[in-house]
C-alpha cells in the first residue's frame, strides 16, 4: 500500500471507529471545545478556508495539516466532497499525523502546520 493511500485508509478508519468530525461547522464547534486533536484540511479547499482553519487552530493550539484533494478524501470516507475533518482520538491523531508527515518528507513539501 502506498503511503498516500494508507494516509485515506487511516482517515478512513478514523470514521469507522467514530473519531471524526466532518464539515466545517462541526470541526470548527470541535476546535473550540478542545475537542480536536488534529485539524485536516484538504489542499484544494479555498485560501480563505485554510487561513481561517489555520488561525484558528493556532489559537486553540491544535494541530493542523493541509492534505490530499475533496473528491478523494470524501471517495475515502464514502462521502460526496470532503474539505475539513477533525480527528478526536490521541493515538489516530498521531498515526494519521506521521503518515501525512511521511508522505511530506519524500517528497519534500511541508505544509503549513502547528507544532
Amino acid at each position: 500500500m502506498k503511503d498516500l493511500e494508507r494516509a485515506y485508509c487511516n482517515i478512513g478508519l478514523a470514521l469507522k471507529a467514530g473519531k471524526l468530525v466532518l464539515g466545517a461547522h462541526a470541526c470548527e464547534e470541535f476546535i473550540k471545545n478542545g475537542k480536536a486533536i488534529l485539524v485536516i484540511v484538504a489542499d484544494d479547499a479555498s485560501s480563505n478556508t485554510k487561513k481561517k482553519f489555520n488561525d484558528m487552530c493556532e489559537f486553540y493550539n491544535t494541530e493542523i495539516r493541509f492534505f490530499g484533494d475533496k473528491e478523494t478524501l470524501g471517495r475515502y470516507l464514502g462521502k460526496e466532497n470532503k474539505t475539513i475533518a477533525a480527528v478526536t482520538d490521541l493515538n489516530l491523531s498521531k498515526l494519521i499525523a506521521c503518515t501525512i508527515d511521511s508522505i511530506e518528507n519524500l517528497t519534500g513539501v511541508k505544509d503549513i502546520e502547528k507544532n
